[in-house]
């Protein structure tokens, strides 16, 4: 499967979540308003917010497949990246809000107790979220897509927000309906999380930051090629779901090009088997006992 049949799948997936999104924060504020649960209103904006994520993710993915031209020679893939920085800020303006309405509700002292009914919409709108957590997690896995693994989260995180209304709108039955205003205040703090997740994410990816790990890996690899004495100097980067890799090895003084040629597609061979690396530049010194 080639990159481009990788992200059409991805679309999918993108699609499917804008869709359930939409449906569930309409059921959601909907149900919420008529039966006074402010967990639910809450839970319905933080879904709103999760349409645009998705929407984000898809614009990115579509960006990405325009090719290569003459002012981006490495082509669009960052797009996904931006598009979820802008998502992030977003989001956080909405859980900002979500939380001083909570607060507000509070110190107003007009708490009302939610109709049990919204408490079953909560824990069946759980449900379906973690069907698609699992679908999204498959499918991101699958075509090694880290916009849709980070979107698979995101429904995960969907989820715990609904059972967490759902213990709110309860521990409300028992005559405390501020355990649902409580329980608003909660979401708007992980709306604020996840913001903040994907706003780290993206930024870390936009300035050319790097897991360690991965790094680490990623050298172990092209040390132990054959024919590499040493590697002094090792970068890499990501770009879009695309790992750079630029190299600087020492081979035998002794090799001819087609040789030491030999070597760098040898070490090209076994980063993309074993690391996932989808481009590597190597440049070659010469090695003097």
């Amino acid at each position: 499967m080639d990159r481009r049949d990788e992200i059409k799948k991805g679309e999918k997936g993108a699609w499917l979540s804008i869709i359930a999104y939409l449906i569930l924060a309409c059921v959601k504020l909907t149900v919420g308003t008529i039966w006074n649960s402010e967990g639910l209103q809450a839970d319905g904006l933080n879904n709103t917010t999760d349409i645009i994520a998705s929407v984000a993710v898809l614009i990115g993915l579509k960006i990405s497949q325009k090719p290569p031209d003459h002012n981006h020679l490495y082509g669009h893939y960052r797009a996904e990246s931006i598009a979820s920085l802008i998502a992030s800020f977003i989001m956080v303006a909405v859980g900002i809000q979500v939380i001083i309405g909570g607060i507000r509700s509070i110190f107003s002292g007009k708490g009302e107790t939610p109709d049990l009914i919204t408490a079953w919409v909560a824990i069946a709108c759980a449900a379906i979220m973690y069907g698609m957590y699992r679908y999204n997690l498959y499918l991101g896995r699958k075509i090694n897509s880290s916009s849709i693994q980070a979107l698979a989260h995101d429904n995960r995180s969907d989820a715990l927000v609904s059972i967490g209304a759902f213990i709110g709108i309860i521990g409300a039955q028992f005559g405390l309906p501020l355990i649902d205003t409580i329980a608003a205040i909660i979401v708007g703090i992980i709306i604020c999380k996840t913001a903040w997740s994907i706003f780290f994410d993206a930024s870390h990816t936009l300035t050319d930051g790097f897991d360690v790990h991965t790094l680490e890996k990623i050298n172990e690899t092209v040390q132990t090629t054959y024919g590499v004495y040493e590697v002094t100097d090792l970068k890499a980067r990501m770009h879009g779901n695309q790992v750079l890799v630029e190299a600087t090895i020492r081979v035998n003084r002794d090799l001819n090009v087609v040789e030491s040629h030999e070597i760098t597609e040898k070490i090209e061979s076994r980063l993309e088997k074993e690391c996932n690396v989808q481009s590597a530049t190597i440049h070659i010194e010469p090695f003097s006992p």
